[in-house]
């Protein structure tokens, strides 16, 4: 996988400071009191700058670079490892890519969807998108169509399990080794049953 272009970096560290700025406007102020007007001036940058980033207000919680980081993960996994093999190592990998300071913004963010009940709804509508964006490269290494449901019903087990575990993790904390090995449980558990 090649590193991205300076364009990029710049579009994601643009991205990366407005939802900061949103995360930290949301704790001081609520969710409901706070604008896109508020969260542009802190970023620096116009509304119609952040509408260019993100679709709504909920957007800059909900969305991540992590689907498509789990997707990379997903493609790049060692040849030879089982389904659930594949997806244990990208989801864990995806995690210990991340930055500490990623960790801390994912934890506010699960808090606020936690608390939040539009952000609930935003973040079920959004898992079945991320389901059946990750089961594409999954089917693609089982030599599968993309839009596969077997791939789809695993991948969905797998997310599943997954938010269980980090929901767990932000209600409990927010510990970043904890976090792996709860996935690593939840993984387990739909390998395994209860």
């Amino acid at each position: 996988m090649s590193s991205p272009g300076l364009r990029e970096r710049k579009k994601q560290k643009t991205r990366w400071a407005i939802q900061e700025h949103a995360v930290r406007l949301f704790a001081q102020q609520g969710y409901d009191a706070t604008t896109v007007e508020q969260i542009a001036e802190a970023a620096e940058i116009s509304p119609s700058t952040f509408f260019r980033y993100f679709k709504t207000k909920e957007d800059v919680v909900i969305q991540d670079r992590y689907d498509e980081l789990m997707a990379d993960k997903i493609r790049s996994a060692p040849a030879g490892l089982t389904p659930l093999e594949v997806v244990r190592h990208a989801f864990v990998d995806a995690f210990k890519a991340i930055t500490q300071d990623e960790v801390d913004q994912a934890l506010e963010r699960a808090r606020l969807q936690l608390g939040v009940p539009a952000l609930r709804m935003r973040a079920l509508d959004s898992l079945q998108d991320s389901i059946r964006f990750l089961a594409v490269p999954l089917a693609e290494r089982l030599g599968r169509p993309a839009d596969d449901f077997r791939c789809q019903a695993f991948v969905g087990a797998c997310v599943g399990a997954m938010m269980n575990a980090l929901l767990t993790w932000a209600r409990d904390g927010g510990d970043a080794h904890e976090a792996l090995k709860l996935i690593d449980q939840a993984l387990d558990v739909v390998a395994e049953g209860p």
